[in-house]
């Protein structure tokens, strides 16, 4: 095994079968289960509908069965209600195999503690250092030392959990129950963990259903569909007799909304939405936490709205370490990462879509205008070296001078990505043509510093 971390911002993610093997599963299955205390972990595994998640799915119960747990699998269904159930059965981990929005020939692996929260870094240090030096075949010998508590106790048990899928439709209604009756709502499952609770839900309380992409086969999850791509659900919308669309990913922790027009509205958006009626209405705990990458707009409607506004790095875990921090309840990104922490501890697009609805009641979304949104162009440079930009001087001059010239109108954003060699260039500001200008000055300079 690599000495590098394992552990990105999601989990551990990569192509199935090259990077992420059944013998990887396993061992981060026994691995997670050897970090608990105590005999006997209970451990739930849920899953999307790639054609990878039953080997992982099957792997990673072996593999908590191995050190001693009991793995209760309880099939597809969306990432948060894995947040849910763990809590709710009282079981001491989750295990999501899933790569949200990614092509369906990656998959992924993430764990959520017993209390519905995703592990912090250093849980998923002690993972990783529960994890052999090398892959595998069997347990040898020399694993005799490293065991358990629970691995002591003997071998455990591989269970089907029946009920999930209801516990979970139980959980959004009593929280989220607003009447949808005689209301036509469209959804795009994107073929994926939510191809058959979302609907449900909506159809539960009330409203008038027109499901797509929700024919799972495998390979087409996230294919052309879901929230990364709007267009057949804004064409369907528009073209049909619903009044709002929403658009899941493959594993249903993200949406985002088409209105009556066909117009997109994304997280942004969404989350000024429930901000506005929530602090209307006295329910908003203290005010929101969003990225950096939320637009400008977003902040001006928070400040005219008297709503206090936190801002982390990219990342729904980051988000949620403010939101836990300053006791606040909603937060989410652009992307349609949209978290209430009195449901869940992780982003819920089922759950967002229900409380959009709310906040609807009788109106149209294209009739809702919570926040101006500016114009706003984002350009990636390949660069040599992306953490060569800290001590990059001329470089942080121009976004300065940049940013005292749209002060109070935009903005501009320098940052580099978490994951490739590229530098990501953002600016916002009244015109598209003044924030593709001050974009392209920026990304020349970038790339005559940096490429």
């Amino acid at each position: 095994m690599s000495e590098r971390r394992l552990f990105g911002t999601d989990g551990v993610r990569g192509e199935a079968g090259t990077f992420l093997t059944a013998e990887l599963a396993l061992s981060l299955g026994r691995a997670a289960t050897e970090s608990l205390e105590g005999e006997r972990p209970q451990v739930l595994i849920v899953r999307d509908t790639r054609e990878s998640g039953p080997m992982l799915e099957s792997a990673l119960a072996a593999g908590i069965a191995e050190a001693g747990g009991d793995a209760f699998c309880a099939g597809v269904l969306p990432t948060p209600a894995a947040a849910v159930l763990v809590r709710k059965l009282g079981l001491d981990l989750a295990a999501v195999v899933s790569a949200s929005h990614n092509p369906y020939r990656d998959n992924g692996i993430k764990f959520f503690g017993a209390g519905g929260s995703k592990l912090d870094d250093a849980t998923e240090a002690r993972i990783e250092s529960h994890l052999p030096p090398r892959p595998e075949r069997g347990r040898g010998a020399d694993r005799a030392a490293a065991q358990s508590p629970a691995a002591e106790a003997g071998v455990g048990r591989v269970r089907e959990l029946s009920g999930g899928e209801e516990d979970y439709l139980r959980a959004l209604q009593a929280a989220f129950p607003p009447d949808l009756s005689g209301v036509r709502v469209a959804l795009d499952c994107a073929n994926g963990a939510t191809h058959r609770v979302g609907p449900a839900i909506f159809e539960r309380l009330g409203a008038q259903v027109e499901a797509i992409a929700v024919e799972p086969d495998g390979r087409n999850i996230n294919d052309g569909c879901g929230s990364t791509h709007l267009d057949n659900l804004a064409a369907h919308v528009a073209s049909s007799g619903a009044t709002v669309g929403f658009a899941f990913d493959g594993d249903g922790d993200r949406v985002l909304a088409v209105d009556g027009e066909g117009r997109a509205h994304d997280g942004d958006e969404l989350i000024a939405l429930l901000a506005r009626g929530q602090a209307a209405r006295g329910e908003l705990a203290g005010g929101v936490a969003v990225t950096v990458m939320s637009n400008y707009g977003f902040h001006q409607a928070m400040a005219d709205a008297g709503i206090e506004v936190a801002t982390t790095r990219v990342g729904d875990r980051y988000v949620l370490d403010e939101l836990r921090e300053r006791e606040w309840a909603l937060g989410g990104e652009q992307s349609g990462h949209i978290v209430d922490m009195r449901f869940a501890a992780t982003g819920d697009g089922i759950a967002a879509a229900l409380m959009t609805m709310r906040e609807l009641g009788a109106r149209d979304l294209a009739s809702v205008e919570a926040m101006e949104r500016l114009p706003q162009k984002l350009v990636n440079v390949e660069v040599a070296d992306r953490e060569a930009i800290a001590a990059a001087a001329s470089l942080w001059e121009a976004v300065e001078r940049e940013g005292a010239e749209l002060e109070g109108r935009g903005r501009v954003l320098l940052r580099p990505s978490g994951t490739e060699p590229l530098v990501r260039v953002m600016a916002e500001a009244p015109t598209a043509e003044e924030a593709d200008a001050v974009c392209k000055r920026l990304a020349d300079l970038v790339r005559q510093e940096l490429a």
